[in-house]
């Protein structure tokens, strides 16, 4: 979509129905406040849960779309599907599930797709992820640097299960006209964010250490690694946000990468997170255990230029609020 005298022209919602998985996880979940936001009413939006909609069996995918067409009366062409679901970890869950991970994701984001496009849906937005990088991309991460070598083994199942989402939906665009667009975050956090220890990422990971630490008088926290790989971190509403804007405002078949372009290493980002909390004892680092990617960092000037994304958080202000909103959820719900 063109801007027009350098506005960008207004997109209307009122006539969508939207579907989205993983609506109801930790990004999905601000994505749908976000919109609610936007003005789109309660019965524009359909989030499947999983007890009702295995999206892994063919049969729950199907009927998803036919259960969204009859509640919403809306054609086809007027069902946009926010594809956000995923089986989704840490480097540790990572490490256990490498099956797991690459069957659910692949299997979800294929049959998806494949039914939209038979349904004859209007718009399909696949989020994938910056694992489907590889190990060694030049920083900062450029889109087509994506198939110019293998993602890090440690979440290389997920990565390429997820990178298939961006194969498929160009395949068909080519033969079927289907207008599927594909993006790539970088690592998200937030309020609202997985802490469960088993499964988490590296900054709801440290936060749990630190606040249990304190908690259980512990004079030691224990991070993976030696804190030298470098991270970029997206504040989860500006995640939603860039969705949103691709949504309205791309149809294009090229990846888009959506971050911050700031970067911190992990020894730095966990120093931040213990004064955040208070937390008062030292940092041992297990080096027996792996570092992941060396770094990850976005160029994200794709995202400015073709539907004028850009994040709006500081890094600052986001943790604050992610270790605040922790607390909040830790004294309602303690370990």
């Amino acid at each position: 979509m063109e801007r027009e005298n350098g506005q960008w022209p207004r997109f209307d919602w009122r006539d969508r129905h939207l579907i989205i998985t993983g609506g109801a996880g930790f990004l999905g979940s601000h994505l749908v406040r976000r919109l609610h936001q936007r003005g789109l009413r309660e019965e524009q939006i359909t989030v499947p849960r999983k007890a009702q909609y295995d999206l892994r069996q063919w049969d729950a995918a199907q009927q998803l779309f036919g259960d969204a067409l009859a509640a919403s009366n809306a054609q086809p062409e007027q069902i946009i599907v926010m594809h956000l679901a995923g089986n989704v970890g840490g480097i540790g869950y990572n490490r256990e599930h490498p099956g797991e991970l690459f069957y659910d994701n692949i299997i979800m984001g294929t049959q998806m797709m494949e039914a939209a496009r038979q349904r004859g849906v209007g718009k399909f937005v696949s989020v994938g992820t910056i694992c489907a990088y590889p190990k060694f991309t030049p920083v900062p991460f450029l889109e087509e640097d994506l198939w110019r070598g293998y993602p890090e083994e440690t979440n290389a199942p997920y990565g390429l299960a997820k990178k298939m989402l961006l194969v498929q939906s160009q395949a068909y665009r080519r033969q079927y006209g289907f207008n599927g667009i594909y993006l790539l975050p970088v690592n998200l956090y937030g309020p609202g964010d997985n802490f469960d220890p088993a499964s988490s990422h590296v900054i709801p990971a440290l936060i749990h250490k630190c606040v249990e630490a304190i908690d259980n008088g512990s004079d030691e926290i224990v991070v993976w690694g030696d804190g030298s790989p470098t991270r970029e971190f997206l504040y989860v509403d500006d995640a939603a946000d860039g969705i949103i804007l691709a949504t309205e405002r791309f149809n294009e078949p090229e990846a888009v990468n959506l971050g911050s372009s700031a970067e911190i290493s992990i020894r730095d980002l966990a120093q931040q997170i213990v004064a955040l909390t208070g937390f008062q004892g030292r940092i041992t680092w297990d080096t027996s255990k792996p570092n992941g990617q060396p770094r990850r960092k976005l160029d994200t000037g794709r995202a400015k230029a073709l539907f004028g994304f850009e994040a709006s958080t500081s890094f600052a202000d986001g943790l604050s609020r992610t270790v605040q909103d922790y607390r909040r959820q830790y004294r309602r719900h303690p370990a």
